[in-house]
């Protein structure tokens, strides 16, 4: 038996107006308390530094290289044709001199392949202390 009916039925239905403010006030929240960080610049001063240039050490073997591929040891000009060849020319340079640094002067226009060519002379003529000359910024 259905007493109920004359009455309709009401349909529930779901209220968003409280929902959609409960999402707005989360929003909000989220968007004072996040910080915005940029990694994409990063603004560093660094220090500078006035220094008179170190006097040579007898120790030192110096290799220059320039833009076009010449090699010059201790302002000595010698060709490149081969790791071993120029290992021997490093020994000779280095004379009697336990542990020397051998200081590459590379260009900044000369190739990656010259630079390697003499760090692996210097591994094949023993000499471990490998170092790189730098230029300050012109003034």
């Amino acid at each position: 038996m259905d007493f109920r009916r004359g009455t309709s039925k009401e349909e529930p239905e779901i209220n968003l107006i409280p929902m959609i403010d409960v999402l707005l006030v989360i929003l909000i929240f989220l968007m004072v308390t996040t910080t915005f960080t940029r990694f994409a610049e990063l603004k560093i001063n660094l220090p500078t530094a006035e220094a008179i240039k170190p006097v040579e050490r007898p120790d030192e073997v110096h290799v220059a290289i320039d833009a076009q591929g010449n090699y010059v040891v201790n302002r000595t000009p010698l060709p490149f044709h081969s790791p071993q060849a120029f290992a021997d020319e490093l020994r000779r340079a280095a004379g009697s001199t336990a542990e020397p640094i051998v200081v590459i002067n590379a260009d900044a226009n000369a190739s990656h392949q010259s630079v390697v060519n003499v760090m692996e002379a210097a591994r094949l003529a023993g000499l471990t202390r490998i170092t790189f000359a730098t230029q300050g910024p012109q003034k």
